[in-house]
């Protein structure tokens, strides 16, 4: 998994709530269990037309924020069904931070593991930064998780809050599996043990 530091980019503005993870990624696009080529359906129902043109005043079909990597939105971001698929579609388009006042459990999580920083902030900090995000891709906003801090293009600052061992694992870029592996030696010491011990088993 990419590792989590710093980010600087522009944001872009979604001020819906309830935004759920058929929204985010609907169903027809779940068949495969690639991570990659998913971002290109990402909000596939408000992002196109029926005949597969783009919806010009969609957010994310705007020059200004084809190129963005934050995603700022409103409260119960990811309800819905739990599909691993949402946060690889966010992922794959090219977002790493998702900003809201609130999101279901279970996306939340799930960000944590693909390399994405959801954060939770109060609605008055989400009201200032949707406002920096809609003035489009000069209003940079920086993001800086070892210190834990939002800094808006204006040069004010917004700290925010993560549980320790989800901010220890995206830093040094450890999803499950790299977490395990952390643990290779002592597995493979207990295995042959096992086997020394155990050799039937």
């Amino acid at each position: 998994m990419e590792k989590f530091d710093k980010l600087s980019g522009s944001a872009a503005p979604l001020p819906l709530i309830n935004v759920d993870t058929d929204m985010i990624i609907p169903k027809q696009f779940l068949k495969t269990i690639k991570r990659s080529g998913l971002g290109v359906h990402l909000f596939d129902e408000m992002r196109y037309k029926d005949d597969g043109s783009e919806v010009e005043d969609f957010v994310l079909n705007k020059d200004q924020y084809r190129g963005a990597k934050i995603l700022i939105a409103g409260e119960n971001f990811g309800c819905g069904s739990s599909r691993e698929h949402a946060p690889w579609a966010i992922m794959d388009f090219g977002f790493r931070c998702i900003i809201a006042p609130s999101f279901a459990d279970i996306f939340y999580n799930n960000c944590f593991k693909n390399g994405i920083l959801p954060i939770a902030l109060p609605q008055e900090q989400i009201d200032l930064l949707m406002d920096d995000a809609q003035r489009g891709a000069n209003a940079i906003v920086d993001i800086d998780l070892e210190n834990q801090t939002i800094k808006g293009p204006d040069g004010g600052t917004i700290n925010f809050e993560i549980d320790p061992f989800r901010k220890d694992c995206l830093l040094k870029g450890l999803d499950d599996v790299g977490l395990t592996l952390e643990k290779e030696d002592r597995i493979t010491s207990f295995e042959a043990a096992r086997s020394e011990s155990q050799p039937w088993a």
